[in-house]
């Protein structure tokens, strides 16, 4: 049997992370990957825990934009911990910078792990050599050099693997800052488990803005 792909390791990994949890707004039972969990901290405000990791009694909540804007207006929080918390008006905006945040650092990390390459010729020449499992654009990325890249990419790993794994969900700042480098507009990452989170991280952020979109979609609508 061969390797797994990047997609496939973290396809499996998000389907092995827990029993199924009960979403306080739909009351539809998901897996903890398609949710988020928040707890009140001691000062009884609502956070995040987007690790899962922080004590307390959790809410979970679908992980959208919709769902956590229902969900404060909807006073979710209070009812579900049966107890008075205060819960930010930009709750879901704070939920989207934070997913944001976790996938800059994950883009830093594979950076450190060595796994990341900048700049247009050498993200070509990554994906001719067929070394490229994630291929990054900046937001703010022209789109002939993204569409160039994207059909060599494509081309090798087919239509929808490439599409899966096709990263555009950060402005050139934001992956400049990450990769400790100045204008960074693409990139590319190669097999590796920091380029697995990668992929996750900017697949739960995509999820999340994007709502209902495909789990696998990651390509910003034309």
């Amino acid at each position: 049997m061969g390797s797994r792909t990047a997609v496939e390791d973290a396809d499996a990994e998000a389907a092995d992370n827990g029993p199924l949890r009960l979403c306080a707004v739909s009351r539809v039972q998901k897996p903890p990957d398609q949710l988020i969990r928040f707890v009140a901290g001691p000062d009884l405000v609502i956070v995040p825990d987007l690790a899962r990791r922080l004590p307390g009694r959790g809410v979970w909540i679908e992980a959208t934009r919709e769902a956590v804007d229902v969900a404060v207006r909807r006073k979710v929080f209070a009812r579900s911990l049966k107890k008075n918390v205060s819960v930010p008006s930009d709750l879901a905006a704070l939920v989207e910078r934070l997913l944001q945040k976790r996938l800059a650092e994950a883009v830093s990390i594979a950076n450190k792990a060595g796994l990341l390459v900048a700049g247009f010729a050498k993200v070509e020449a990554s994906i001719a050599a067929g070394r490229t499992v994630a291929l990054i654009h900046a937001i703010d990325a022209a789109g002939e050099g993204v569409g160039k890249l994207d059909r060599k990419f494509k081309a090798l790993l087919g239509p929808e693997a490439a599409s899966a794994t096709i990263v555009r969900e950060l402005g050139g700042g934001e992956l400049s800052l990450a990769l400790g480098r100045p204008n960074v507009i693409h990139a590319a990452a190669a097999e590796g488990g920091a380029s697995r989170r990668l992929i996750e991280e900017a697949r739960r952020l995509r999820r999340y803005r994007l709502g209902s979109a495909p789990d696998d979609c990651l390509l910003p609508a034309t």
